[in-house]
């Protein structure tokens, strides 16, 4: 998938610097397609993509039957979900520095091993409490495959490749994350949530061995120092920056709609007038295959309207899908969800793409920050969109939703007077 996926994509830029022409030379060892461990590279790391984000929004799709299993409302058991993502966000920025000291895959692997042992216990869970504890551990170990991957691969892999191999392990990223919501839906719908997430669980065990097992060694890791004064002082540095910041902003707001929409998805479609059974709710992520097409072109529509103008036409589809999904029809509310899905990607592809550009220096931190942002926005719309559900219905999350929107909105409009300010200030200091 592209760079919109829910996850590891966000940090792209995050890569070790690359070298010149010179690496394509026939000296390059880096891996090249074609060329051995290339192939395996690329499968192992589609692997772990697919295990981190299958296991993440394992709940998402099940949190109606969470709930009853454990007698709470919806807000109470978005919480599954949102313990996830904020973990991921919270540990994002201390694995990747981690991942300077003692190496990508050292890293990835210990990620992956702890985050599937936690998906062991987590069907066992006895109270809810018991599972949103299980559930924040899980996110904060999975925080260290998107902190590692990419670095990985721009370390390990040609140039010219690069791009190529890291959309395979985004493409694991898009494939887990919607074929998790699916399978656990028809699973659930025959023998309940906790068969459901063990079978998630089960087959992301699966996914690690073969990660570890095919992964090669890398070569080309230099190891660096755990310096936290530096790391501190390029984080403020960027938090310094209004432009950096206003991206961190939009990238949460975008989140925070599609986190309460796919979170409370689920109880709007088993309730009249659609009361539909577990197995088909599950299905409704395949929405999810519309990002990809909305997130390739996303580059298409920023060289058309400017980077700006992209933002707006994202915002105004997820708007629109918003509000269309008001309706009681359900090939109206799927029309909305195929909106608001669509202006999600897009408008996270832009953002998350600026970002990159934006940072000239400390890259990794940057884009590590968006992510820690993006994900905040993810348990902020999970648990804040719940809430809203349980006060006023779908109506309340729309609410909820809109005011985002108008969020991403008011801030690009922001930025178009900052840009305007400061060519002025330019303009006159030329004269």
């Amino acid at each position: 998938m592209s760079p919109a996926d829910t996850g590891a994509s966000t940090i792209v830029a995050a890569a070790s610097p690359v070298p010149d022409s010179a690496s394509d030379s026939a000296s390059d060892s880096r891996l090249t397609p074609g060329g051995p461990g290339y192939r395996r590279m690329s499968f192992a790391l589609f692997l772990a993509g697919m295990a981190t984000f299958a296991l993440l929004y394992s709940t998402q799709a099940l949190l109606p039957l969470i709930s009853s299993g454990f007698d709470v409302s919806a807000s109470a058991a978005s919480w599954t979900v949102a313990a996830a993502t904020g973990g991921l966000a919270l540990f994002v920025l201390p694995m990747s520095a981690l991942s300077e000291r003692f190496g990508r895959r050292t890293v990835m692997t210990a990620s992956l091993v702890v985050a599937v042992s936690l998906g062991v216990l987590v069907p066992f869970a006895p109270s809810l409490g018991a599972l949103v504890a299980l559930r924040f551990l899980q996110g904060a170990a999975l925080a260290g495959l998107p902190a590692s991957a990419t670095a990985y691969l721009a370390e390990e892999v040609r140039p010219k490749a690069l791009v190529t191999a890291i959309g395979l392990f985004v493409a694991g990223n898009s494939v887990g994350g919607m074929s998790g919501r699916v399978i656990t839906g028809w699973v659930a719908q025959e023998w309940g949530w906790r068969v459901a997430v063990a079978v998630i669980g089960a087959i992301a065990v699966g996914c690690a061995v073969a990660f570890r097992l095919l992964l090669p060694a890398p070569q080309h890791f230099t190891p660096g120092s755990l310096r936290p004064r530096v790391l501190a002082r390029t984080v403020r540095d960027h938090l310094a920056n209004p432009l950096l910041c206003r991206l961190y902003a939009i990238g949460a707001l975008f989140m925070t709609v599609f986190g309460g929409v796919y979170t409370v998805i689920g109880y709007r479609l088993t309730e009249a007038p659609f009361s539909l059974p577990q197995g088909i709710i599950g299905s409704i992520f395949l929405v999810y295959l519309v990002g990809t097409v909305s997130a390739s072109t996303a580059g298409r529509l920023v060289g058309r309207l400017g980077r700006r103008g992209a933002l707006y036409l994202a915002g105004g589809t997820t708007a629109a899908g918003l509000l269309v999904s008001l309706a009681d029809s359900l090939p109206l509310v799927l029309l909305g969800l195929v909106l608001i899905t669509a202006g999600f990607f897009a408008g996270h592809a832009v953002a998350s793409s600026a970002v990159s550009k934006t940072a000239t220096t400390g890259r990794a931190q940057a884009s590590a920050l968006y992510q820690s942002a993006y994900y905040i926005g993810s348990s902020t719309g999970s648990t804040v969109g719940a809430m809203a559900f349980h006060a006023g219905g779908w109506a309340g999350t729309v609410g909820v939703g809109v005011l985002a929107v108008v969020g991403v909105v008011t801030i690009t409009v922001l930025g178009s007077r900052a840009a305007r300010v400061e060519r002025r200030g330019v303009g006159a200091a030329a004269a």
